[in-house]
């Protein structure tokens, strides 16, 4: 079966997607840590990052951080933030997200964002990906 994030990037069910490539997409939390909070997941389904190969760990991390830059033109911040835990979803994925202090990492402080919020979010960061080219 599917997991959701197979459904998102399958178009399957809606998803702000601001990447996609051959090995990955990335698509906002809808519960993020901090405004412009993304996913980067790749398209094959492994449930664990350490069961992924190599070459697509080190894309997966190369696209994290052309994607915080992004967020940090975009959003603001200090930091850009990674969180690697995949528990909530069995499809290996990296939590991206702009951050100015440890506390912007704890996930009891996850927050509902809008679908419209979410819409302007998204295009911002779209914005902010064209503008790096690297």
């Amino acid at each position: 079966m599917a997991t959701i994030f197979s459904k998102i990037i399958g178009g399957e069910i809606p998803g702000q997607i601001v990447y996609r490539d051959d090995v990955c997409a990335a698509f906002l939390d809808l519960e993020p840590l901090t405004q412009g909070h993304t996913l980067v997941v790749p398209l094959v389904e492994v449930d664990q990052w350490t069961d992924l190969q190599p070459e697509t760990i080190n894309h997966l991390m190369q696209t994290a951080a052309r994607i915080g830059r992004a967020q940090l033109q975009a959003f603001g911040g200090h930091r850009v933030g990674i969180i690697i835990q995949g528990f909530e979803v069995p499809h290996a994925h990296i939590h991206v997200f702009p951050t100015s202090g440890p506390e912007d990492f704890d996930f009891a402080r996850k927050q509902h964002r809008s679908p419209q919020l979410l819409a302007e979010d998204a295009g911002a960061l779209q914005a902010a990906l064209a503008a790096d080219q690297g």
